[in-house]
């Protein structure tokens, strides 16, 4: 029989799943956007730069392989989950339902960070909310984004209990 893994390996590989969901993502965001034409609006693209983020936070726990370093890599996942649970509840029940989407909290945060312009095939906005609404799969598309955001906090918790 296999010993069990240490607390330290189970944390380090959902940091591992968690870094690799987010990049998993991004790319299927990516996919949607140049292979089916699926745009992004100024609120898919602030969720793509928290699933960047997300993943960044990861890294971090990674590469700090303490106990420290993996609660703060939580900690950050947790806050970030619930910040993108927030804009894929945002896009959904609000910006959806305007004609416009310019100049919102979601663009100025994107143009502020400089990732429009230093990455724009990635981070542009290139569709207004109420064009960029679309389902996948029956669900609207920012509810896949947010049900993966809830499992990451749900996850980030548990490292952070398990401290």
């Amino acid at each position: 029989m296999r010993p069990a893994a240490s607390p330290a390996r189970r944390a380090d590989a959902w940091l591992g799943g968690m870094l690799l969901a987010s990049l998993a993502a991004i790319g299927a965001a990516l996919v949607s956007q140049h292979v089916f034409d699926m745009q992004p609006c100024p609120w898919c693209v602030l969720q793509r730069v928290v699933f960047a983020a997300i993943a960044l936070a990861c890294v971090l726990g990674l590469v700090l392989r303490n106990g420290a370093g993996r609660g703060l890599a939580a900690a950050l996942v947790l806050l970030l989950s619930l910040a993108g649970a927030a804009a894929a509840l945002w896009q959904h029940f609000v910006a959806a339902a305007t004609a416009s989407c310019n100049l919102t909290l979601a663009d100025r945060i994107v143009s502020g960070m400089g990732l429009d312009s230093l990455a724009p095939e990635i981070f542009q906005a290139r569709a207004s909310c109420a064009d960029a609404a679309v389902n996948l799969l029956g669900l609207p598309y920012e509810f896949w984004s947010l049900g993966l955001f809830a499992v990451f906090a749900i996850a980030a918790l548990r490292l952070l209990a398990r401290r």
